[in-house]
């Protein structure tokens, strides 16, 4: 394992969000939908899913997408038991194109929690480091070159589009003053300081933390993961076969409401829940990130033979 890989590896072995929840629907499925056919796990990262999965269904087989090496090289490691019936490849989900229809696709959305703890990756403030925030470290642009090369305006509409954080302009203008000060942040710690600085004292020290929506605001921008959502929802009914199931778990409202509008609007699907899955307090309490997750699936139908 490369060296500089092998810390990330370790940091993946992650519980799977709303994997109880998720199997308990799909268990009631029909059991033939899954032999000897394929699941298209669309968001790797350490495989806890898909490995749910291939235990589950002896004749299911998986091609794994991920855009981050860090994650494909601890989901290959998670599912060697089952490496007969594995393909791992590189590429943004909104960028592949399968060459057979799937039994399942499955999308877990968002940034990681290994993603987030990895100090060097740049997506939280909680470990200072680089204002980096790429999913996929071989592209270019970065959060401090966002940062750098945006207008003031531009970086405000970033902060509340994405973000939706109520004092974007005031942040926005914070930002690029102290840009101009002192020159490029020297790390996430020294950003997340300056945006509190916009916020009132009372606001700064609690539970959440005044950046939060703006670390997510760039993170979003940095990796243009909105339209990709749209253009990989829009792809989902060519890769199902008829009664094939969508599962996609998001963890922001700007996630949930494409998912549930494709869902309820395209023809193409029908939806298993009108309310999406959430976990458990059990789940939260042994993984907090669950505590935003929401789950929705639906089934391909009306397909043209």
């Amino acid at each position: 394992m490369p060296e500089n890989l092998s810390s990330s590896y370790s940091a993946f072995q992650h519980l799977p969000v709303l994997g109880d929840e998720i199997m308990e629907i799909i268990s009631k499925l029909p059991l033939k939908l899954f032999e000897d056919s394929l699941l298209i796990d669309s968001t790797l990262g350490g495989g806890g899913h898909s490995e749910l999965l291939l235990r589950a269904y002896p004749t299911l087989r998986l091609v794994g997408l991920d855009q981050d090496p860090a994650a494909r090289v601890a989901a290959a490691e998670r599912l060697r038991p089952f490496a007969d019936r594995v393909e791992i490849v590189a590429t943004n989900f909104a960028d592949f194109m399968p060459t057979e229809k799937a039994a399942i696709v499955l999308a877990d959305l968002g940034v990681s929690s290994p993603q987030l703890d990895s100090a060097e990756r740049g997506f939280s403030f909680k470990r200072n480091g680089p204002l980096d925030m790429r999913m996929n470290p071989e592209t270019l642009l970065t959060a401090a070159d966002l940062i750098d090369q945006v207008s003031e305006k531009e970086l405000a509409d970033i902060i509340y589009s994405y973000g939706e954080e109520r004092l974007s302009r005031r942040i926005a203008r914070r930002i690029k003053k102290d840009l101009q000060l002192h020159g490029q942040y020297d790390g996430t710690a020294a950003l997340a300081y300056s945006v509190a600085g916009c916020f009132p004292k009372k606001i700064r020290h609690g539970r959440i933390h005044p950046a939060t929506k703006t670390f997510q605001a760039l993170r979003i921008a940095v990796n243009d993961e909105l339209k990709t959502l749209d253009r990989f929802l829009s792809k989902i009914p060519d890769w199902l076969v008829e009664g094939g199931l969508a599962c996609v778990i998001s963890f922001h409202s700007l996630e949930d409401r494409p998912v549930k509008k494709v869902f309820r609007e395209d023809d193409r699907f029908d939806p298993l829940m009108r309310k999406p899955l959430k976990a458990s307090k059990d789940e939260v309490a042994i993984n907090p990130r669950s505590r935003s997750a929401k789950c929705r699936m639906a089934r391909r139908v009306n397909c043209v033979s």
